[in-house]
């Protein structure tokens, strides 16, 4: 039974320069370069069949190549942080494609997100990490300052259960313009 989610990758040179907000914060388990990405749809453990309707849902949807960019980085979790996070806009070009992946996911019979969309890459995960220790480190990394890069494409990925953070497998890819 495959884990499954859709996403997009980030550049090498974006992964590169994401990897040296790397610093000490007490604990962080930092996420390797290779496997960042933003996932626009979880769908998790789900059997061949399904797998195989969600692939063909996601090949009908229809987009256009929009440019991304990186805005924030911010944490999940309030006073209880869980997660460090690089934030991303790609306007309505993003909101687009990600309503489009929503649609094809109930297509396929899997349940809707119910949390909010909130466009990102996470960079580390916590635990036991102080809320005071992370808006430190937060703002000790200034503001993200990087080009924009063009998205003409988004992935179904598949990775181990209880690996928490990768190895990714790009299992099919989707192209813009369909």
């Amino acid at each position: 039974m495959p884990r499954l989610f859709v996403g997009l990758q980030i550049p090498e040179a974006h992964r590169l320069r994401l990897s040296l907000i790397r610093g000490p914060l007490p604990g962080a388990r930092w996420v390797e370069p290779d496997n960042f990405h933003m996932t626009l749809f979880f769908a998790g453990d789900i059997d061949n069949p399904q797998a195989d309707e969600l692939v063909k849902a996601l090949d009908q949807v229809a987009w256009e190549p929009f440019d991304l960019r990186f805005t924030e980085l911010g944490a999940f979790g309030g006073n209880d942080p869980r997660v460090v996070w690089a934030g991303l806009d790609g306007g309505e070009g993003l909101q687009n494609l990600a309503r489009g992946v929503a649609r094809a996911a109930r297509t396929a019979g899997l349940p809707p997100e119910t949390r909010k969309f909130v466009p990102h890459v996470t960079l580390a995960r916590l635990a036991n990490s102080r809320a005071e220790a992370v808006a430190r480190f937060l703002a000790s990394r200034g503001r993200l300052d990087m080009p924009p890069f063009p998205v003409d494409r988004f992935v179904l990925f598949s990775s181990r259960p209880n690996q928490g953070g990768g190895p990714y497998v790009v299992e099919e890819a989707f192209e813009a313009g369909m």
